[in-house]
């Protein structure tokens, strides 16, 4: 089984900042995504970004630009750095990994953008 333990959610001025950190730990076997989704009330669960062990990393279209995710291997770590937040960003954001072709959620941490 795996944990993953999110943090860095909060509430932020719209054009502001936050980082949001994942780390994985238990029964840990070739972690290959590490990623991050968010879903709005009333709204269903979007991709936000995504990063395979090999380095290919996928934006949805209205993060790019403003986010980057990056992972410390060693650390069984990933991060999303979100720059330039806007209202529309607010959602409860999860981390999502993948090892040894099993999914795994973290518990959501939640992001709000006031105008």
């Amino acid at each position: 089984q795996v944990q993953l333990v999110e943090s860095g959610g909060g509430l932020v001025q719209a054009g502001g900042s936050l980082r949001l950190s994942c780390t994985a730990s238990g029964s840990i076997f070739s972690i290959n995504f590490m990623g991050w989704y968010r879903q709005a009330p009333g709204k269903q669960r979007e991709l936000v970004a995504t990063s395979t062990a090999g380095g290919s990393i996928n934006y949805t279209n209205s993060v790019k630009g403003r986010f980057t995710i990056s992972r410390d291997n060693a650390k069984n770590t990933v991060y999303l750095q979100m720059n330039s937040l806007k209202p529309e960003d607010t959602a409860v954001y999860y981390c999502w990994v993948t090892s040894n072709l099993a999914h795994y959620w973290g518990q959501g941490t939640q992001v709000t953008v006031s105008s």
